[in-house]
Order: C-alpha cells, then sequence, then structure tokens
C-alpha cells in the first residue's frame, strides 16, 4: 500500500506534524519503495563525530536564510510567562490576573512559557534521559526505525521532497500518540528499555495540561470552558524529539527552518544545559527563548489562529545551532481530530470582526501543510478569504 493510501488518521497525522527530514533509506515497515527521491542524507551526529573541514553543501543555507547570532539574550520577561498555578490554586484576583496575561500572550506573542504546570519534575527529567539515551545510541541501532521519505515518524528527517533540497542541522525521532491508528508500533525502540513506558506517562500528563490550557483559553475569549474539547473530537497528539549537535559553522546553518505549527498547541521541553535555539519572530526580529528551568515552552498553531478567528496567533518559529553546545528539545503537538471541519467560531465574528478564514476539512488542510514542507505562514494563507476587507 502507498503513502496516500493508508488509513485516513495514519496518513494525517504524517501530514500534521512539520518538520525535519528522514533516512535516504525507505521505511520498510509502511511501504515496499517511495516514489521521493531525496538523495544522500547525512546524519548530522554523525558529521560531528568526524568533523569535517566544511559543511555539507546541502546544509548550507543561502544568504538571506542565515542566522544573525545574538551576543546577548534579551530579558527573560520578555516573552510572557504564564503562573499556571494561579489558575489551579489562585484567589479570584490571582485567576483574573493570570487570564488577563494569557490573553496577552496569546494575542501579542503566539508563545508563552508555562510555570508550575504541575507534570513531576521528575517526569521531565525521565523523558529527557530517554530521549538523550537514544540520540546517543549507535547509529545502526537508530536506523532500525527509520523515516520514509515523505514522512514524519521514525528516526531521521521529515518532508524532504527532494535530493536538492536544504536540510537543517539536526536529528529527529517522532511518533504518533494518540489516536491509537496513527501508531506505527514497529517504530517504538526497545532501547532504551523504558523508553515507552516514559513516553506513554509524559504524554498523558502533557495532554492534560493542553486541555486545560485550552479550557483557560476558551474563557478568555468568552466562550465556554468545554467550547475547544467539543470542537477538537477525538484529538490527535505526537510527539517529537530534536537533538541538535553542536555546529562548527553555526551561522551557515538552521537546526530547524522557519515555520509556523499546523497543531492548535504546541508544548515543548528544553533539556536541562542546552544551548539557546529557539527563536520566535516577533516584530520582523528573533527573538531567542531562554529556558527557564522546569518550564514549558507552549505556542499557538495554525488551527487555534483560525477557530479563533486571528485573535490568537501561530508566529513563525525556527532553532539555530551552537559552536560548542549541543541541544534537546521534546515536542509535543495537539490537534483536533482531522475528520471535522474547521472555521472561524461564529461567537468570534461579528461586524467589527469579518470572518477572515474560510471553512476548510482538516484533512484538506494538513495535505496543504505536508506538501509544503516548513514553507513559513504559507499553509494557513491558503485558508484566508481574499477581500479588500479582511485584515491580515
Amino acid at each position: 500500500m502507498s503513502f496516500w493510501g493508508l488509513t485516513s488518521c495514519w496518513v494525517l497525522f504524517f501530514q500534521c506534524s512539520y518538520d525535519e527530514h528522514g533516512p535516504e533509506q525507505t521505511n520498510k515497515t509502511t511501504e515496499k519503495s517511495s516514489p521521493i527521491k531525496v538523495g544522500h542524507i547525512d546524519d548530522v551526529q554523525e558529521l560531528r563525530k568526524a568533523k569535517p573541514t566544511t559543511i555539507p553543501e546541502r546544509f548550507v543555507r543561502d544568504m538571506t536564510e542565515r542566522p544573525t547570532l545574538a551576543t546577548t539574550l534579551p530579558s527573560m520577561s520578555e516573552i510572557p510567562i504564564i503562573n499556571f498555578s494561579s489558575f489551579v490554586n489562585g484567589n479570584k484576583d490571582d485567576y483574573q490576573t493570570e487570564s488577563l496575561q494569557l490573553a496577552r500572550a496569546c494575542e501579542q506573542w503566539g508563545f508563552f512559557q508555562v510555570i508550575n504546570h504541575g507534570i513531576d519534575l521528575s517526569l521531565l527529567e525521565s523523558i529527557e534521559e530517554v530521549a538523550k539515551n537514544f540520540f546517543m545510541l549507535p547509529l545502526e541501532e537508530k536506523q532500525q526505525y527509520p523515516m520514509a521519505p515523505g514522512t514524519v515518524q521514525g528516526y531521521g528527517q521529515a518532508f524532504v521532497f527532494s535530493e536538492d533540497q536544504k536540510l537543517d542541522w539536526c536529528n529527529m525521532f517522532a511518533l504518533g500518540i494518540e489516536p491509537h491508528c496513527i501508531r506505527n508500533p514497529k517504530l517504538w525502540p526497545i532501547k532504551p528499555p523504558n523508553f515507552s513506558e516514559t513516553v506513554e506517562v509524559y504524554s498523558r500528563e502533557v495532554k492534560k495540561l493542553c486541555q486545560n490550557l485550552l479550557k483557560y483559553m476558551s474563557k478568555t475569549l468568552g466562550l465556554k470552558s468545554d467550547t475547544f474539547e467539543e470542537i477538537f473530537g477525538v484529538a490527535v497528539q505526537a510527539i517529537r524529539m530534536n537533538y541538535y549537535p553542536p555546529c562548527s559553522r553555526p551561522d551557515l546553518v538552521l537546526g530547524l527552518s522557519p515555520h509556523s505549527d499546523g497543531s492548535a498547541l504546541t508544548v515543548l521541553q528544553q533539556g536541562k544545559g542546552s544551548s539557546v535555539g529557539l527563536q520566535v519572530l516577533k516584530d520582523n526580529k528573533w527573538v531567542p527563548v531562554q529556558p527557564i528551568p522546569n518550564a514549558l515552552v507552549i505556542n499557538i498553531g495554525d488551527t487555534l489562529e483560525v477557530l479563533t478567528n486571528g485573535k490568537y496567533k501561530s508566529v513563525e518559529h525556527r532553532a539555530v545551532t551552537h559552536k560548542e553546545k549541543d541541544r534537546l528539545s521534546i515536542v509535543t503537538f495537539y490537534a483536533p481530530s482531522y475528520e471535522i471541519e474547521l472555521g472561524p467560531m461564529p461567537e468570534l465574528v461579528d461586524e467589527n470582526n469579518p470572518c477572515k478564514y474560510r471553512r476548510y476539512s482538516h484533512a484538506e488542510y494538513n495535505k496543504h501543510y505536508v506538501t509544503n514542507k516548513l514553507q513559513v505562514k504559507k499553509t494557513v494563507e491558503f485558508t484566508k478569504i481574499k477581500s479588500n476587507t479582511s485584515a491580515e
């Protein structure tokens, strides 16, 4: 069976999670051959070990794409910080203050960091440990779980569609979590031995966080707390682990290409001691996100932007590399069922806020998303209503 002939929920997960590319060999667990020709793809960890005198051309970005590496970092307070405990345990004044802060973060930034999120810190340490241990396995062991060209489950780089495509300085390992039909059991590794159990427990806790955040977001919009839960149906959830080795020329490469996420919410855990790599586009400037110990970074995806009629923004972001330090991140994507139709919620459309996006099937959107790879905000653009009165 070909890639596009798989069951709908399976295919649509592959199309939902964005990001990097995969090993040259075909994923034999899903199909015998692939029509996609991706050429030779170097494993960046192996490149780092070899210490080449020059960066392979496929990783070298055009001049306009190359990062300007900041010598100073902004204040941590520049990226909004949400104290989740104010929603759960705070008094009325604390709740109101945090709600206003959450609304501001979603409207003006599309990004924020959550502290006191309720996920046990030992679990955060455990997921980091199994992720790091997986990436430190010998290459031949990791390649037992290859990412087929054009897909995003397994080990490698996703969404590589041509032999001349620029590659990111990153190794990835991605898995579908929910619903179970998007899982490929053959891609769940047996090493490290506690990998699967840790991912399961971690994913359940992150799911609870996403559900609760969406409840509080709905209230900031003047909606019922269960509005998003009713719209989403059987939500889709996936996890992706990213490992960015040091790069001798971080000024020439990108760890992750600029893009906005196709999800509703994305939850990012930045590894302890990792280099500062995540950057958010704010007022046409790339702002580095300084990790806060034990915090989680949340960002709005395209789906939530559409549902809120543009009130809450999905924002372009990227990752840069470091000359001496590596970086680990663990990303969870949370999105509505792919069986539903999406569009702005009627409660958020009126004369002063006309409908900015057309209604479309979530399946249609995700097919468009995967075929455009990480084309910054271009994917969500196809959903916008084209008229003289529609706002950007």
